[in-house]
């Protein structure tokens, strides 16, 4: 499944899965500075999500929305699957992740907060956790 990607991209996804997100964007920014096309976007959203998860578990929940909303604007365009991920499946394990906190409405919400159980992971397309 990952012969034909590049290494840093497989190492920033088993990056987040490990729920390291400040390392996991550091690894995908310096792949991203190196790509053209549309799978530049694609990254990018890839970064902001492991970012907006960083905040959001940092409690920063402005930064944390605003990450989120910037991931799924740039994540959405690309369908159910690209580069070998199953991405539909993780669009809507982030959405279910981020809806207590999308919801509230408070300027600094005190009962928000990142459940562990929620943190979403990246699958491979045919199933796989990518790891």
């Amino acid at each position: 499944m990952t012969d034909n990607l590049p290494a840093q991209y497989t190492e920033g996804l088993r990056l987040f899965n490990a729920e390291e997100f400040f390392e996991c964007h550091e690894v995908l920014e310096e792949l991203w500075s190196e790509t053209q096309g549309e799978s530049k976007k694609f990254l990018q959203g890839l970064i902001q999500a492991a970012v907006a998860l960083f905040h959001f578990g940092n409690e920063n929940f402005g930064g944390a929305k605003k990450l989120y909303l910037a991931a799924t604007e740039k994540l959405t365009p690309f369908g159910d699957e690209y580069m070998g991920l199953a991405l539909g499946r993780f669009r809507a394990d982030f959405e279910h992740c981020f809806r207590e906190l999308l919801d509230n409405t408070e300027d600094y919400p005190t009962q928000v907060a990142l459940r562990d159980e929620l943190v979403p992971k990246i699958y491979w397309s045919n199933g796989g956790l990518a790891t």
